[in-house]
């Protein structure tokens, strides 16, 4: 018969020796890995469900996890690694204080600063975040049609995030105009900061705060970008004091 049928021995076998009874258990854990992985819009990869799970009451491990996203097709949207050009270059008034120490030990200790676009139905609207360094925490955001020194600033002093407005923390951006502006030099001076900057051309230097736009980026916005402004508001306020945190 399995030579009529075209079908090795071997894979008959196998075929008996399965159970015929329908595993109820795997088929739960199947619908708790699709329900994770549908509520981060694809974003999360076996590490991040296995966490879910276990949080959830389910003895799941890392394995188990990615074998149950193949057996259901599930792939994960997170981009792969790549290598960045290195400069050297620092800004003329603005030491690269912080030099890539990114393992603060303190709250409030260094908060990093940086702005990306996004695609809001007919044009591109600009995001600013703020984060603190020492819990990768968001302590601001805004966003506006123009990347200027008033969004920056507006990030930066963001009410309802920043708790007790500290003193002395080091602010740490990159090299862009609305950053190394007089307005927004005087807003961290105002909050009495003392202001730290990557060198020219060398994200690295800033990479918590480009780790932070890629997984918003490849986790939550869409492909072709928001329908309105007032959408790409509202779904990234959502992941910021939702989702991400």
């Amino acid at each position: 018969m399995c030579e009529v049928f075209g079908v090795h021995r071997s894979s008959f076998k196998y075929w008996r020796s399965k159970p015929k009874t329908i595993d109820a258990e795997r088929i739960q854990l199947q619908a708790e890995v699709a329900e994770a992985f549908n509520i981060s819009q694809g974003s999360a990869g076996a590490r991040t469900i296995s966490g879910i799970l276990t949080t959830k009451g389910f003895n799941v491990g890392r394995y188990l996890a990615q074998k149950l996203m193949e057996e259901q097709g599930l792939v994960s949207c997170q981009i792969p690694s790549h290598k960045y050009q290195k400069q050297s270059k620092e800004h003329v008034e603005i030491a690269n204080l912080l030099d890539r120490q990114f393992a603060v030990v303190e709250p409030n200790q260094v908060w990093c600063g940086d702005v990306t676009y996004i695609w809001t139905g007919s044009r591109w609207a600009y995001l600013a975040v703020v984060i603190n360094l020492f819990a990768r925490k968001p302590v601001g955001f805004a966003m506006s049609l123009s990347p200027d020194s008033e969004l920056t600033s507006k990030a930066l002093k963001m009410e309802g995030l920043t708790r007790g407005k500290p003193k002395g923390v080091m602010f740490h951006s990159d090299q862009g105009s609305h950053y190394t502006s007089r307005k927004f030099r005087q807003a961290v001076w105002r909050c009495q900061m003392k202001q730290s900057m990557s060198r020219a051309g060398n994200c690295l230097d800033n990479s918590p705060m480009e780790r932070f736009f890629r997984s918003l980026k490849s986790e939550w916005v869409p492909k072709t970008g928001y329908k309105s402004f007032a959408e790409a508001k509202k779904k990234i306020t959502d992941y910021i004091l939702g989702y991400y945190s």
